[in-house]
């Protein structure tokens, strides 16, 4: 009798493996380019990082802390160096805002800004707002298999929709088959040229998800241009973060979390 459960057991497993070998199979480019999306926020979340750009003469650091809600709402509070602590960006539905505690001003980022460095690193203030853009305003297909960092990986190109409102002429995206962590994107403008590769690394579990605590974006225009940031903390689904939470009387008294 043993031995007939235990060959059970076997047997149950692999048809479960099979299963879910199948599953992966069948989803969409852009079914798997959202499930990569959505790993990173849960319902609602919590995180901590450091941000480091780099440039040929010079090097600085910002740590933030942030907090999210579904796709359309956030808020990053910097807590360092001293000279940006308190500021504060958040992002409501399609409207993005920034609190200068040192003008005690809230300033709402209008769209001719979109496209200007964030903090004076490789992101734009475009790639904070327009995140769930790389879902909604694209096509997605699959265009071959790669290995990355020990992974085999998804290739996804990814193509504006006719009538979006989006800066990239393409983007090509490496996500991993077993976790669904996108391992490298890269963005190319309208005329196929290369702009800026994305590489994440170092992949940690973070409150009960796999998820790389090492992202790079290295400007493929200009030499020694590179921003990384280094995750520390991630939090899912907290229930004190709900919408109430997001309000521009907030963000001007918004204190960072203790984490002791």
């Amino acid at each position: 009798m043993k031995t007939i459960i235990k060959v059970g057991s076997i047997l149950l497993l692999f048809t479960l493996l099979a299963f879910s070998s199948v599953q992966a199979q069948d989803m969409t480019a852009k079914e798997v380019v959202s499930k990569s999306f959505n790993l990173f926020l849960g319902k609602s979340s919590f995180s901590v990082m450091k941000m480091t750009i780099e440039r040929p003469s010079w090097n600085r650091s910002i740590e933030m802390q942030n907090w999210s809600l579904g796709n359309d709402y956030y808020i990053t509070y910097i807590t360092a160096p001293a000279r940006d602590q308190g500021q504060v960006f958040m992002k409501y539905d399609k409207d993005m805002w920034n609190y200068i505690p040192a003008i005690n001003r809230t300033i709402k980022i209008p769209p001719s800004m979109m496209m200007q460095s964030w903090m004076g690193s490789d992101f734009t203030n475009n790639d904070l707002m327009k995140q769930n853009s790389i879902v909604t305003d694209y096509t997605h297909k699959f265009t071959g298999n790669e290995k990355i960092e020990g992974y085999d990986c998804y290739v996804i190109e990814l193509k504006p929709l006719p009538d979006a409102a989006v800066v990239w002429g393409s983007i090509k995206m490496w996500i991993a088959k077993k976790n669904l962590n996108t391992l490298k994107a890269e963005y190319y403008d309208t005329h196929g040229k290369l702009i800026k590769t994305e590489e994440a690394s170092n992949l940690t579990l973070m409150d009960g998800r796999l998820l790389p605590s090492h992202l790079e974006m290295i400007s493929n225009i200009k030499k020694g241009h590179k921003t990384i940031i280094d995750i520390s903390h991630q939090k899912f689904d907290l229930k004190y973060i709900n919408k109430a939470f997001f309000s521009i009387q907030r963000i001007k008294n918004i204190r960072p979390e203790n984490l002791k």
